[in-house]
């Protein structure tokens, strides 16, 4: 049975689910871009501004090193009972739902990064190739 999934897991799962959308749709939707870049040219800008996105993205999973992080199961035990703790206190405080939110956010990526490593090469290989396909778009 697998565990609960991670913000890492989830991040792959999400760009796999875009990347089957583009690999089915892409013959579909690149027509009518390019007749959509006459009318509404911002439409390049957009496919532009994923490309961009998806290489910043790669870049900075890339650059996440977890095997080079001593006491990271630690780290990620602490930020895994500091969730369980803020998500009961949030109902008890609803004027700080906002700090708290940010602070799960935070926990979330922290927490997630032990199985980073399982999960890296996929995720890279999947932005690769969804930057190909909206490339693809834009030819």
């Amino acid at each position: 049975m697998a565990g609960p999934q991670n913000i890492y897991d989830e991040l792959k799962n999400a760009l796999q689910e875009f990347k089957s959308f583009l690999d089915t749709n892409v013959p579909v939707i690149k027509p009518a871009i390019q007749a959509l870049r006459s009318v509404l040219p911002q439409i390049g800008e957009l496919i532009d501004k994923l490309i961009d996105l998806m290489n910043k993205l790669k870049a900075e999973i890339n650059n996440l090193n977890v095997g080079a992080i001593p006491g990271l199961d630690k780290v990620s035990a602490f930020t895994s009972s500091v969730k369980t703790l803020l998500t009961t206190a949030k109902n008890l405080l609803p004027d700080e739902a906002d700090t708290i939110d940010e602070v799960l956010g935070v926990a979330d990526v922290v927490t997630g990064l032990p199985s980073l490593d399982t999960v890296k090469a996929d995720i890279l290989s999947t932005i690769d190739q969804i930057i190909a396909k909206l490339t693809e778009l834009k030819s």
